[in-house]
Parts: C-alpha cells; sequence; structure tokens
C-alpha cells in the first residue's frame, strides 16, 4: 500500500470536469456534513479522468476515476476561483488507488470509468460492478494557446474529523465545448446527485492533457492561513501549442 501521506503526480490524464444544478437540492444538501455549507443552488460537481499509460503517474500506474461532490460556501480554493468542494463518491479502477484515497477518508468505490472522443462527439461513462451509472455527451474542439491552471481544494471525513487538501493542476482545455447531456441511471445512492431538466451547467471543460498532484500532507477543518493568488489562465507559446493529440506531438 502507498504511504497515504505522500505526494503523487499524475501528469496528461484525459479529463471531463463540469457541474450542475441538481434536480433534488434537499438530496445534495443532506450529504453535506456539519461544519460545511452546500452553495444556495447546491451545485454539484463531477470529475472523469483516464490515465492511459503508468509513465503518467510518480506511483499509481495506469487507471480510470470519477468523483463527484457539492460545491461548497466559504471554503474556496487558494486565489479564490473555485469553490471548495466536498467529496461524496470516489470511483476508482485502481485498488492501489483506492487504498491511497480510502486512507485519505474519501468515500471509494471500485469501478471504471472511460472517454471515447470520435471527432466533435465526447462520451464518457462510469461504471460500478458493470452497471452504468453516469453518462456524459459533449461537442469539443481542439487545444490551442490557452492554458488553466489553479487549485482545487476538497474536503474529506477521516476517523470523524474533517480534513481539507489542496490540489494544484495544468491543463490544456479544448475550444469549443459543449455539454449536451448529462445522465444518471438509478439503482446507486450517487442518484440523488442528477441534475436538473432542462440541464444548467455551472463550469466545465475538457482536456486531453491534465496534470496534478495530490498534496503530501492533510489540514485539520477548521484552520489554514491566508490562500495564496492562483492564475486561471494563461498563454502557451506558439511553439507547442497543439490539438489532441499526445503531449509532446
Amino acid at each position: 500500500m502507498l504511504d497515504p501521506a505522500a505526494p503523487h503526480l499524475v501528469v496528461n490524464s484525459r479529463t471531463l470536469f463540469f457541474s450542475w444544478v441538481p434536480a433534488d437540492p434537499d438530496a445534495v444538501a443532506a450529504l453535506v456534513p456539519a461544519g460545511l455549507r452546500p452553495r444556495p443552488d447546491r451545485q454539484v460537481f463531477l470529475n472523469q479522468y483516464v490515465v492511459d499509460d503508468e509513465t503518467q503517474t510518480s506511483g499509481f500506474g495506469a487507471y480510470s476515476l470519477t468523483y463527484l461532490g457539492v460545491s461548497l460556501m466559504d471554503v474556496d480554493a487558494p486565489g479564490g476561483l473555485s469553490p471548495g468542494g466536498w467529496w461524496t463518491h470516489y470511483v476508482a479502477s485502481s485498488r492501489v488507488v483506492r487504498d491511497y484515497a480510502t486512507a485519505r477518508g474519501a468515500p471509494t468505490f471500485a469501478g471504471q470509468t472511460r472517454i471515447e472522443a470520435d471527432g466533435e462527439a465526447l462520451f464518457s461513462e462510469t461504471e460500478i460492478d458493470g452497471t452504468p451509472l453516469v453518462r456524459a455527451r459533449c461537442r469539443v474542439g481542439q487545444t490551442g494557446h490557452l492554458i488553466s491552471s489553479g487549485h482545487h481544494r476538497y474536503f474529506t471525513n477521516r476517523n470523524g474529523q474533517l480534513l481539507s487538501s489542496v490540489y494544484p493542476y495544468v491543463a490544456e482545455p479544448v475550444a469549443p465545448f459543449e455539454i449536451e447531456s448529462v445522465e444518471f441511471l438509478p439503482g446507486h445512492p450517487m442518484y440523488a446527485l442528477r441534475p436538473a431538466n432542462p440541464l444548467i451547467i455551472g463550469f466545465g471543460y475538457y482536456s486531453p492533457r491534465s496534470s496534478f498532484a495530490y498534496p503530501g500532507g492533510l489540514t485539520v477543518y477548521p484552520g489554514g492561513g491566508m490562500p495564496e493568488p492562483a492564475r486561471q489562465v494563461h498563454q502557451v507559446p506558439a511553439s507547442l501549442a497543439r490539438s489532441g493529440l499526445p503531449s509532446g506531438s
């Protein structure tokens, strides 16, 4: 088992990340523990990503992962550009990743995530025990000269303590990008997080190259100092601008 206190790096994962207003705001709010406050609109977020090769991680190997959660008030990530989030479900294909995340308080499940692109059409699906539970369909373009970077802040519960961690990331989003549909299939508790109809998207992007780090330490909440400024959007040098091909192409 990997040491849960050790930091880890993941580079160039294929990542679909977005949020929505839920169909059942009260059910979403009920998932948030005392000490944390959901946003007034009870916004839910979903991150589905695939790490295709073991050389893209510092020790996890190749794997796929989906996490869902509830966006929070008054606990923004450094820079104040991203709200903090409470993880409700953490679905990983790798036992190594699940054990590492469980030791950090994540609510882990064994399951698979796939992301498939066919021209401008992108399809993603998360399943547990062979049963599809979440599906999304998007229209996507190509990466260009812009990158997005900064931090996310996520909360977990370990042995009755709320833990906070800040995750730095750098992503190369495609443009244009549009969420066409999000489907939750009944039969699992994550159905409580399903989106409203009509679909109301909060934020979102798809990146064929998204990199991030698991920090080396966890902070017991409340605590911590003033956040550092975070950069959100930058220019990529023209010599490095690429389409959705693997990094370095």
